[in-house]
């Protein structure tokens, strides 16, 4: 019988004294998961998956090291510690590494609060690939769709954590999903478009004919893209893609990039990043969503905090050591896998909303384009120039024209964030919620 993963942790960090760790922690993850795919309405893959798999992170002075493994039994947990142990003791010192000092880890945390999995039992095969059907069936309704992909999935993982400096703690997360890539066209003028949904519980996923006839919408307005004109115009980031301009800017104020002097907001703290009037919040405690947690990877106490307020960067997102590096305080965003030590990374986070709707921007953009999708990404972290491939709508005198593509917009993140507009929109169930945002004077590389 395979102990729980509490005992698993505790028996790791057991081992690891035994083989000569002054401290240690550990963690422990377990999954199952089943995915179905479907092409042309006939199955094309059927997936399952059941895994546990622990991690043991040891330290020997200020030397650490970490080894992880699928097997679990206790000669394998016993070998870990000691290949741990061994690791460490020619690892290079780093005065910066270290478990939290009692005092800073959290002392009660409620995971129930946060609703994180869904306690119907879980789905068969039968029933994703049912989705699956409804959803390529909604699609194919669509005059001009020649084919869809569809698929379905669930998931749970469980974790557990505890360190030799007393915390110990682990949660559970659920997930179930619907997506639907339809196509239209044929040959070099074929378009592709998606939709595709995913919540914690079940009964909170949209039916999948809806997502079905979004994905075709989606595309049949592709229909006929071409290249758009270059030169400098009004870029409009539709909901959809908007999120990835402030994932730029979370990647700006991550501590361990700006640790290593790779960030090009690395002299931006107390200074503005964003419009005045806007703020940027992380909030890890949102119920339902997928990406809340009630600790972080060391323990720490996850909390609200904002990162951008009323324009002005606040702070850096941090774990104990990119902290300990600016010699500055934990924002208790340590995340891990079982195989690494712990790096910082956000939760939730919204950006406030503006006052106008996404068609009021559009209408009063005049000339320019509406981004509906992106490929590729060439982002300079230290300076911050921008340029990525885009795809979307070409807009004159504030109204859609027509389908383009393969085009290219550029322009440097601090000044297009600190410039744009956001607009209303956004969707409730998402972890990272970000509106259509309007940015003017952009460079766009067409034909």
């Amino acid at each position: 019988m395979t102990p729980s993963l509490s005992d698993l942790t505790q028996s790791l960090l057991d081992e690891a004294s035994k083989a000569g760790a002054d401290s240690a922690d550990a963690l422990a993850v377990s999954g199952r998961s089943l995915s179905i795919s479907t092409r042309a309405g006939v199955l094309e893959q059927a997936e399952r998956s059941e895994t546990i798999e622990i991690g043991l992170r040891v330290f020997v002075g200020n030397r650490q090291a970490c080894v992880s493994a699928s097997d679990v039994s206790l000669r394998t947990r016993t070998q870990l510690a000691e290949r741990a142990v061994a690791m460490a003791r020619e690892a290079p010192e780093d005065r910066f590494a270290g478990l939290a000092e009692p005092a800073q880890l959290t002392t009660s945390f409620d995971v129930d609060a946060l609703d994180l999995v869904d306690p119907a039992a879980d789905p068969v095969a039968s029933e994703l690939q049912e989705d699956a059907r409804r959803a390529e069936a909604a699609a194919m309704e669509n005059d001009g769709i020649v084919q869809c992909e569809s698929g379905a999935g669930w998931g749970r993982q469980d974790i557990h954590l505890a360190a030799s400096n007393g915390f110990a703690g682990g949660y559970g997360r659920s997930s179930r999903s619907t997506s639907l890539v339809a196509f239209t066209g044929e040959g070099t003028g074929m378009e592709r478009d998606w939709a595709g949904e995913s919540r914690i519980y079940a009964a909170d996923l949209p039916p999948p004919e809806e997502i079905g006839r979004k994905a075709a919408e989606r595309a049949l307005a592709r229909h006929g893209a071409t290249k758009p004109p270059t030169g400098v115009f009004s870029i409009l980031f539709d909901e959809r893609v908007a999120s990835s301009l402030i994932g730029h800017l979370l990647q700006a104020v991550n501590g361990e990039a700006v640790a290593r002097g790779a960030s090009w907001a690395r002299d931006l703290l107390g200074l503005q990043v964003l419009p005045k009037g806007f703020s940027l919040i992380e909030n890890p405690h949102r119920a339902r969503i997928s990406a809340s947690r009630p600790f972080d990877a060391e323990g720490l106490p996850t909390q609200r905090r904002l990162i951008v307020d009323n324009g002005m960067l606040t702070g850096w997102t941090l774990d104990l050591a990119t902290a300990r590096r600016l010699g500055m305080a934990s924002t208790g965003n340590a995340s891990r896998g079982t195989g690494a030590p712990p790096s910082p990374s956000t939760t939730n986070i919204d950006l406030t909303l503006g006052t106008e709707t996404p068609a009021s921007l559009l209408a009063g953009m005049g000339t320019g384009l509406l981004v509906t999708s992106m490929i590729g990404s060439t982002i300079n972290p230290t300076t911050g120039d921008y340029s990525r491939g885009a795809a979307g709508f070409w807009v004159e005198n504030g109204e859609i024209r027509h389908p383009v593509n393969e085009c290219t917009i550029a322009g440097n993140l601090r000044d297009m964030l600190t410039r744009m507009i956001p607009a209303n929109d956004t969707r409730a169930h998402l972890s990272t919620r970000v509106p259509s945002i309007l940015i003017e004077g952009m460079t766009l590389a067409g034909k």
